[in-house]
Formats: C-alpha cells, sequence, structure tokens
C-alpha cells in the first residue's frame, strides 16, 4: 500500500517538473523571439545609418549650382570688361572726331557734314554701349549676389551634414555595442534550450517571421483566433503546443 502511495507521488511530482520544463522552454523561445526582433530592429536601424553615411547629395547639388553659377559670373565679368574697353575705345574716338569738329580747321562743307555725321554715330554707339555695359553690371551685380546666397546656404548645409554624420556615426558605434550585446545573450539563451525546441523554432522563424505568439484570453495573437478549449488545456499544462490555426508555438505568459 504504501509502494503504492509513493509510487502514485513520484509520478506526480514528475508530471508536475515536466509540465514546469515544457512551459519554461515556451518562455525561454519567446524570450530568444524578443532578443531576435532586437536583433533585426537594429540591423534595420544600421542598414538606415549605413545609407545616409558619406557624402550629402544635397551638398552636391549644391556645389554644382555655384560651379555653374560662378562659371557664368566669370562670363558676365568678360563681357563687362569687353563692353567697358569698347566704350573706352569709343570715347576716344568721339573724343578726337569732336576735337576736330570744333577746332574751326576744317572748311569744306562736305568733309564738315561728313565728320558731324561720324560725331552723331559714334555718340549713338556710345550711348548704345553705355547701356549694354549697365545692363550687364546689373546682371554681374545680381548674379554675384546669387554666388553669395548660395555660398551661404552651402556652408549652412555642410555644417548641417557634419553635425548629422557625426550624430550618426555615434549612433552606429551605439548599435554595435547593442547587437553584440544581443548576439551574446542569443547564444546563451540558445545554449540553454532544447535542440528539438530551437530547430521548431528557428524553423517557423523562417516560415513565418514571428516563431512564438503569445495566449491572451484565450486568443492566438499570432492569428487572433479563439483556441479551442482542449488545446487552451494543453497550453496550460502540457508539452510545447502550436496553435492549430497558424502553427506558431503558444505562450501563455
Amino acid at each position: 500500500m504504501m509502494a503504492t502511495l509513493f509510487c502514485h507521488v513520484l509520478i506526480s511530482c514528475y508530471s508536475r517538473y515536466k509540465i514546469g520544463l515544457e512551459m519554461g522552454v515556451a518562455k525561454q523561445l519567446y524570450q530568444l523571439q524578443e532578443i531576435d526582433l532586437e536583433i533585426e530592429s537594429d540591423e534595420q536601424a544600421q542598414a538606415q545609418i549605413a545609407s545616409q553615411l558619406g557624402e550629402s547629395q544635397a551638398v552636391v547639388r549644391a556645389k554644382d549650382e555655384i560651379k555653374e553659377k560662378q562659371q557664368h559670373l566669370e562670363e558676365l565679368g568678360r563681357q563687362q570688361h569687353s563692353a567697358e574697353w569698347e566704350l573706352e575705345d569709343l570715347v576716344n574716338k568721339l573724343t578726337a572726331a569732336e576735337g576736330k569738329l570744333y577746332a574751326g580747321r576744317i572748311k569744306d562743307p562736305k568733309e564738315l557734314a561728313s565728320l558731324q555725321r561720324e560725331v552723331e554715330a559714334l555718340r549713338g554707339r556710345r550711348s548704345h554701349l553705355e547701356d549694354t555695359a549697365l545692363e550687364v553690371m546689373d546682371k554681374v551685380e545680381l548674379a554675384t549676389a546669387g554666388v553669395t546666397t548660395l555660398t551661404n546656404e552651402l556652408k549652412a548645409l555642410e555644417t548641417e551634414w557634419h553635425n548629422q554624420q557625426k550624430k550618426l556615426s555615434t549612433d552606429m558605434e551605439r548599435l554595435k555595442v547593442e547587437l553584440a550585446d544581443l548576439k551574446q545573450k542569443r547564444q546563451l539563451l540558445s545554449a540553454e534550450i532544447d535542440p528539438q525546441a530551437l530547430n521548431l523554432y528557428q524553423g517557423l522563424k523562417r516560415q513565418k517571421g514571428q516563431a512564438v505568439a503569445r495566449v491572451e484570453q484565450g486568443i492566438c495573437c499570432g492569428c487572433r483566433i479563439s483556441l479551442p478549449t482542449t488545446e487552451l488545456q494543453r497550453v496550460r499544462g502540457d508539452s510545447l503546443v502550436q496553435c492549430s490555426s497558424c502553427g506558431r508555438i503558444l505562450f501563455l505568459p
């Protein structure tokens, strides 16, 4: 009689130990999944940061625009100098012609009329060149102001870019440390989990993204479907249970 009672007690204790062990595995797999999700999140953040590190396209475009505007300004400068030189030469010719016209030494009416026409033509040409020179000067002034504005904007962009790069580099280093710590935690936790359960987890993770689903109010959070009563009872007190609907490992917090 005592032997039979002892056997029942032993079986009951073993069953409670087995249930606790299996439920512990489900919890371990859920914890492993949480670590994996953190690793994936950090790796995605790393990839995003890596895509932002390096030369800024906005800075490149600003530099190209400034280069183009400077070339245009240089061309305007050449046009301005050319107009000024031409105007100076014309003024010298006009001064000489006017000197001859008003000197009173020319007596021939035809020659005098011809010189008068030449002076008027030179004056007309001078007026046109003065207008052209003023127009070019206005363009040079506007172009110079534009280059100055773009240069200041470029400096602001470069300052912002340098600050951003510094922050991105700091964030990248922080993520590297976090990932190394998470991967170490994952390795230690994986070593504690039953190999068969771990293989099941890995297979489901490849298929479904998330291998373990929490059970809340009798519902599988993986597929949002209510669990049958018998299945829910097994989750509460049996071995590892997979959702009959989505196949994920069920974890009851």
